[in-house]
């Protein structure tokens, strides 16, 4: 089988109201979004990577009937955007201050990392992490 060469990736969370997601990512993530239309809001993570920001209701119109209603899945984690950062407890407080609920605090993990848990506005899980040391 031959791989696909994936040139740029795009993560895309299906939100409520695409303003408010945006400005509690600006908080938190510290910068201005790279695009921010009526329809789609984007952050350039690293080179090669964007976190998207679609409104719910605009997804369903573009995919049609068959996709089930993303509303209907409100508030109920549907993804997890796992980011390494130099400082995760400021991130995570950042987060916090923005309106995001915390699911766990700092805490080494199983696996070695260092990583704190929240749920932003619209029930995505947010962790913010460093290798472990």
């Amino acid at each position: 089988m031959r791989k696909t060469a994936v040139t740029k990736t795009h993560f895309i969370l299906y939100v409520q109201d695409q303003s408010k997601s945006t400005a509690f990512y600006v908080a938190v993530l510290g910068q201005e979004p790279t695009l921010n239309v009526p329809g789609m809001t984007e952050f350039t993570l690293a080179e090669q990577c964007v976190l998207g920001l679609m409104p719910e209701a605009g997804i369903k119109r573009l995919l049609g009937e068959k996709l089930p209603d993303p509303a209907q899945a409100t508030g109920v984690p549907r993804a997890e955007i796992y980011l390494y950062v130099a400082d995760p407890a400021i991130c995570h407080q950042r987060a916090l201050t923005a309106g995001a609920v915390e699911l766990s605090g700092l805490e080494r993990r199983d696996w070695g990392d260092w990583a704190a848990y929240s749920l932003d506005p619209d029930g995505h899980v947010l962790a913010f992490a460093k290798f472990g040391a």
